[in-house]
């Protein structure tokens, strides 16, 4: 298995930033889509009050987005920081399994495999401009 080998494979690369980008951006349409459901559908906070709840996630998204287009170590480094601040979340917060289960699915996890992805790319990006082969 060649997973870790110093060859410069650039369709795997570009994969390794397409799948990043897009779990980054389905993350973030899915917490957009939750966060104004959320305030519109149990806090009446009407579909302006909503919309502007929605922003936050919209904007973390897209600067998560942005800094990944470019800067990929950094992109992997701050998302694994979301990884660490969920968790601690969730100790903080004492969530019980079911709420585990839930936020590893749509938020711990989705960010840990875009992290990786990205670091992935990041260091096949290395071997390529040293052994543009």
């Amino acid at each position: 298995m060649e997973m870790m080998s110093k060859v410069c494979k650039t369709d795997e690369m570009n994969f390794e930033r397409l799948a990043a980008r897009v779990f980054v951006v389905a993350g973030g349409l899915f917490w957009v889509a939750a966060v104004f459901g959320m305030d519109f559908g149990y806090r009446d906070a009407g579909v302006f009050g909503a919309a502007q709840s929605a922003l936050v996630p919209l904007v973390v998204t897209a600067v998560a987005l942005g800094v990944g287009w470019f800067y990929e170590n950094l992109a992997a480094a701050l998302l694994l920081a979301g990884v660490v601040a969920g968790v601690a979340w969730g100790v903080i917060a004492g969530w019980e399994a079911g709420v585990w289960w839930v936020m590893a699915g749509v938020l711990i996890g989705p960010m840990a495999i875009s992290a990786l992805l990205f670091f992935l790319a990041a260091r096949m990006q290395r071997i390529c401009e040293l052994n543009p082969e």
